[in-house]
């Protein structure tokens, strides 16, 4: 058990909690603000934010960690659009799809 013991204390996070406060007001504004179209952000916009604002280069994973470390997860919507067309979606399920398989 000692042999597994960590030498060394762990190494900081790339961006501190108290950093993380502008990236935050950053997000908080959306991404059509920082010139991206939709109003999405995604774990690559946010990468490109931190990279813009901190000249701080990190992964993907990294990100994904940081934001799930302040709150931030992924979401997915609740319920399916008003607009959905079933008879469309179940038309191209299938005419289209067995197609692209």
């Amino acid at each position: 058990m000692a042999a597994l013991a960590s030498v060394e204390p762990p190494k900081p996070p790339k961006l501190s909690d108290s950093r993380f406060a502008e990236p935050e007001r950053e997000l908080a504004r959306g991404p059509a603000v920082h010139g991206w179209e939709d109003r999405r952000w995604t774990l690559a916009r946010t990468r490109v934010l931190i990279a813009r604002k901190f000249r701080l280069d990190c992964s993907s994973a990294v990100v994904w960690r940081l934001m799930h470390r302040h709150g931030w997860f992924w979401q997915c919507p609740a319920r399916r659009a008003l607009e959905r067309d079933e008879q469309a979606v179940g038309l191209w399920k299938k005419d289209v799809w067995p197609q692209v398989e």
